[in-house]
């Protein structure tokens, strides 16, 4: 962990992906925790990508609205990578949020309500986001003035695929989350705002109905979409003025949609009235403070004063696990293993620091950040994948040696590199698991990936993800950990190097 960005103070990391790494920083002069966005090393001579990076800088500069990431400085380390100073998201994301618990309709209201207006801000000054879902809606807190309670404010974020009105308004590049994009943007053709409203509507109805609209896998079935499900469930039941509301929001064809987001979410409020003012509790705050994520931390003291060095794992003892012993327990369909072989090693003492411990595998190339008592168990060397003869890099950490076993109660992370083209159909199953959800496709930093969450587990959750980092290789991960706020910061924080 770099001691300085600039003249900012770096506390810690708070996310990284292919692109860049996010540090949590201290602006000394003007007293106050900053988001510092650095371009990962090994893009800086890539002219394009460092150019994109830069773009995303000047877009967000150009729009005053405090429901847009606000950029405060820019420069160039001594390396010659560049960096944004932005605002800090204390309150983490939508996606966080969702990892946790859902939203009531009246949260869910709220929360499209402020991403609309960071939409229209950044419309009104030219800018196309084309990349909206809740990994890029972050929250923030804003103190109450007078006797008034601190709020959660939401903001739109990552406009690394932001381009401006008059460039989209010609051919581009495919991009976008299959999920969320609009049908034209995955076909490359020419756009306009609509597109943007598109992305809202299924966030929309993915707030509401607590599923994406479509679980598309790839862009190329976005650009087709089949007829759209009703939004209304057993569980979940709706006026069919909010269904016809959110149903023309996602009309395949930009001509049928709502003229603007303004008007979108006009009549999106006023056909939820009658569900928000039935709901128990409606007088309450929209979005509650979360305590437990991730906070700034006292100013340094004193302020000229170089920081500590971040806590260093303790030293490897001589009880590792044997080099190159594995045992692999496949799952359905022998498509991906549990790794359990890689799971041995070094019972460490438990005086990290309490608030997570920072860890690598021997080469440098994978990382995660786990609970201080997750850090009993390491193995740092690498796998063999099945099906493969060449080891791979590969770390595993847990409560203890055996962790991983499916009928226990030990918490912990494998995270491992293996060959593969293409995202596997079916990921690890999980028996001793009560409830599985559905396969959650997305983007990690533009690289594709799946999810799957497993509940009421012996340990308490259990979460598989792959991710396609290159062309040929995937990242797995696993997680077992007893609630899924830790599942999802553990998950958050998992960085492949150099990919």
């Amino acid at each position: 962990m770099p001691s300085r960005l600039g003249r900012y103070v770096v506390r810690r990391r708070i996310g990284a992906g292919g692109f860049a790494t996010v540090w949590l920083a201290y602006d000394e002069q003007l007293d106050s925790p900053v988001a510092v966005k650095v371009l990962a090393e090994n893009w800086t001579e890539d002219h394009h990508v460092r150019r994109r990076f830069l773009e995303e800088g000047r877009y967000l500069r150009r729009v005053d609205s405090p429901h847009v990431v606000r950029v405060y400085d820019a420069g160039e380390l001594d390396d010659g990578r560049p960096y944004l100073v932005m605002t800090y998201a204390d309150q983490g994301t939508l996606a966080d949020r969702l990892e946790v618990d859902g939203l009531s309709a009246a949260q869910a209201l709220e929360v499209v309500c402020q991403v609309a207006a960071g939409l229209s801000a950044l419309h009104e000054a030219g800018i196309l986001h084309r990349d909206v879902k809740p990994a890029n809606v972050l929250f923030r807190t804003r103190a109450g003035r007078g006797a008034e309670a601190p709020q959660v404010v939401a903001m739109v974020a990552d406009l690394g695929l932001g381009k401006t009105l008059d460039v989209s308004s010609r051919l581009t590049m495919v991009a976008g989350t299959p999920s969320f994009v609009a049908p034209e943007q995955a076909q490359g053709e020419p756009l306009d705002a609509r597109a943007d409203q598109y992305s809202l509507g299924a966030l929309t109805y993915l707030l509401l109905a607590g599923r994406a609209p479509y679980p598309h896998a790839t862009l190329q079935a976005a650009a087709h979409p089949p007829t759209l499900p009703p939004l209304s469930t057993a569980e979940r039941p709706y006026p069919d003025a909010v269904d016809a509301v959110v149903r023309r929001a996602l009309a395949p064809e930009r001509e049928q949609r709502w003229p603007d987001v303004e008007a979108y979410v006009a009549a999106l409020a006023a056909a939820l009235e009658p569900v928000v003012a039935a709901a128990p509790g409606a007088s309450q705050p929209w979005l509650p403070l979360d305590p437990d994520l991730t906070q700034a931390g006292a100013r340094p003291d004193p302020p000229a004063a170089a920081p500590a060095p971040a806590p260093q794992p303790p030293t490897r003892g001589d009880a590792a696990w044997p080099r190159g012993g594995r045992r692999v327990l496949v799952g359905v369909g022998g498509l991906l293993a549990l790794a359990a072989g890689a799971v041995g090693g070094v019972v460490w003492a438990d005086d990290a620091d309490p608030a997570g411990v920072s860890l690598d595998d021997v080469g440098g190339t994978l990382s995660v950040t786990v609970p201080a008592h997750w850090n009993r168990a390491v193995a740092d060397d690498g796998w063999v994948p099945p099906n493969d003869d060449a080891e791979q890099p590969a770390l595993s950490v847990g409560t203890s040696p055996t962790w991983h076993d499916p009928g226990g109660a030990g918490q912990g992370v494998f995270i491992g590199l293996l060959p593969g083209t293409e995202l596997p159909v079916q990921l690890p199953q999980h028996p001793e698991c009560a409830s599985t959800g559905s396969p959650q496709d997305d983007r990690m930093d533009g690289d594709p990936s799946r999810t799957v969450v497993h509940q009421d587990c012996p340990a308490g959750v259990t979460v598989e993800r792959v991710v396609q980092v290159t062309g040929d290789q995937l990242l797995w991960v696993q997680i077992r950990s007893a609630d899924r706020a830790t599942a999802a910061r553990v998950l958050d924080s998992v960085v492949a190097h150099g990919m």
